[in-house]
């Protein structure tokens, strides 16, 4: 079972509901994901858009607009090369579309991922030269490629680089020497020297700037200014797609962006991003980062891990609806055969577990020749989440084998991996997440063993650990309250919805629902026997085997024959209270999350 821990963090929590008119509850949540100060409170209960920090703060922002400004009243080529996931294909509709409206000559490369890999390389720097291309603008990508800059360099083009991610470095006796590309203009809030004060954003909102900046430089005319405006707030809604897809924290200015971005998204005027909506079935509906980063993100990744990504910027570019509507069923088909694809995946890997015994593995590493080297990393995740430990997954590639890992927190999976760099053809990521490439399937089994001979981690490493923000009376958690919550809006990556906590809850009657049977609804009572409606997303047959060793058969099969009473059948339960619309009335429910004796 996993470990609950409650927040403890200290502040006058009454004064704080009394300064902004809140429940000491909310004050609470606010101070365990380190919300403090007025300014920051202010913030993340009203922000808007009027709060977003000054693009002119991001080092080289001003000097890539000015040239870029140059460039079109030039009329020179711009070639944005982006990259092929969600936040790539936002980035470059960003910029692209931004400078068509400036009248500027731009077009759009993605690489493939399976011909060109992630970012800049030698072919596609001279396919631009062939092209006669004057400028490349890169977007998502670039940092990491002071080599192929350089070589664009040499052919006489202008390059400017625009990303988010962290800044390669070599340790030396000095310090810390940062190896920046040498482009006309570097944009990324990572780098050295910038004094952006919020460096956690994507791409996508760097592209975004980029436009604010020069949609501002430029001589626009009064009669623009609306329609300029409009554009803005639909490229925003790319931004914030972006940054939820690329999992970036819900702090600061991404929260925002994120907010608004939503909004803004369920009454999109672009044909494709509308069409995309309306075939998964959330036209019309308010929309939270789960529809974006669980619904709409992956019909988009989809296109990079199994066709080309172009096709889905292709969707966002269509001028007819027929057509929008036909490419989004096209994505939506490929992200269906994704998944599937994914869940035979995940199958077979943990019958290699099982069967092969790795479970006894500290880090888990699975050989499956016949997967797609795009859904490596997907499946390591599902790997990762199922046995909660550090989890590689492999596969057989043209060029020897390739693979992807994801992490847990206690292992640091790049700074492992360096240990044996000598197995690796090629390597990369960080903490969390990781990409590799081996000579041989001989490698495989070198591989693993090494890796678990250098493993650290303790029997405290793996032990999972629930949360919780306060221990609160299910009766507290009445209509008002749950609407106050929504100020918490949305939830996601660095601001999960909170969580509560509470003994002596009895399990009066349950039934399972959905078509696999694999929901639990059920009547609660708190120990003052108020009864609830109550549901469990999670695993159903976990929860079934727990009643039984806890409280027997008898009784556990009591709790579905809807024959307990209060006090036979007792938990604790990590729960947080929603508002079930069914058949037009409402009612509250408690979604259980966890659950203990």
């Amino acid at each position: 079972m996993a470990k609950w821990m409650v927040a403890a963090k200290k502040a006058d929590f009454d004064k704080i509901a009394k300064k902004y008119h809140i429940t000491p509850v909310l004050a609470r949540i606010m101070r365990n994901r380190d919300v403090t100060g007025d300014e920051e409170i202010q913030k993340f209960l009203h922000g808007d858009l009027d709060d977003l920090h000054d693009p002119f703060l991001m080092k080289d922002m001003e000097k890539a607009a000015e040239i870029i400004m140059v460039k079109i009243k030039e009329g020179k080529t711009i070639r944005i090369i982006g990259d092929y996931d969600v936040d790539g294909i936002c980035s470059s509709y960003i910029l692209f579309t931004g400078l068509r409206e400036l009248g500027g000559r731009a077009d759009i490369v993605i690489p493939h991922r399976m011909k060109d890999g992630y970012g800049l390389n030698d072919h596609l720097i001279e396919e631009a030269d062939r092209d006669r291309i004057d400028t490349i603008l890169t977007c998502d990508n670039g940092i990491a490629a002071a080599p192929q800059i350089g070589l664009a360099k040499e052919k006489g083009m202008t390059v400017i680089v625009t990303d988010h991610h962290e800044v390669p470095f070599e340790d030396g006796e000095s310090g810390r020497n940062y190896l920046l590309p040498e482009g006309d203009a570097v944009v990324d809030p990572k780098q050295p020297d910038c004094e952006y004060p919020f460096k956690q954003i994507c791409g996508g909102v760097v592209a975004f700037k980029l436009i604010q900046i020069l949609f501002f430089l430029f001589d626009m005319p009064r009669k623009d200014r609306h329609r300029w405006q409009q554009l803005l707030d639909e490229l925003l809604v790319f931004a914030a797609l972006a940054t939820v897809c690329d999992v970036m924290e819900l702090r600061d200015e991404n929260r925002i962006i994120v907010k608004k971005g939503l909004e803004l998204m369920s009454q999109t005027s672009n044909l494709g991003l509308k069409a995309l909506l309306m075939v998964n079935g959330i036209e019309g509906k308010t929309l939270s980062p789960y529809h974006a980063g669980f619904i709409i993100g992956p019909c988009l990744n989809a296109t990079g891990r199994l066709d080309t990504a172009l096709r889905a910027l292709e969707l966002f570019r269509v001028q007819e609806w027929k057509e929008a509507v036909t490419i989004a069923e096209d994505l939506k088909q490929l992200n269906d055969n994704r998944k599937q694809m994914t869940e035979e995946g995940v199958k077979e890997a943990i019958r290699q577990v099982e069967e092969a015994d790795y479970s006894k593995d500290r880090v888990l590493i699975v050989y499956l020749p016949e997967c797609h080297e795009s859904l490596a990393g997907i499946i390591a995740g599902r790997v990762k989440e199922k046995y909660g430990k550090p989890a590689f997954v492999l596969t057989k590639a043209e060029d020897g084998i390739k693979g992807s890992g994801r992490s847990i927190e206690a292992y640091n999976m790049y700074e492992e991996m360096t240990a044996v760099k000598e197995l690796f053809i090629r390597y990369g990521g960080h903490k969390m997440a990781a990409g590799l490439s081996l000579p041989d399937e001989k490698s495989v089994e070198q591989f693993r063993k090494r890796l678990n001979e250098n493993c650290r981690l303790t029997k405290e490493d793996f032990e999972e650990i629930v949360h919780i923000d306060v221990p609160m009376p299910l009766a507290y958690a009445d209509r008002n309250f749950i609407k106050e919550l929504s100020l918490l809006e949305p939830f996601g990556t660095g601001n999960p919805k909170p969580l509560f906590a509470r003994k002596g809850i009895s399990l009066l009657s349950g039934r399972k629902i959905g078509r696999n049977q694999n929901v639990g609804k059920y009547t609660i009572a708190d120990e003052e026997g108020r009864q609830y409606e109550m549901i469990f997303f999670g695993d159903l047959e976990q929860f079934d085997l727990f009643l039984r060793e806890k409280f027997g058969a008898r009784l556990a099969e009591g709790v579905y024959a809807g024959r307990l009473a209060v006090g036979e059948v007792v938990i604790s339960i990590a729960y947080y209270p929603d508002i079930n619309n069914y058949a037009g009335r409402e009612s509250i429910q408690i979604v259980m999350q966890h659950y203990t004796c």
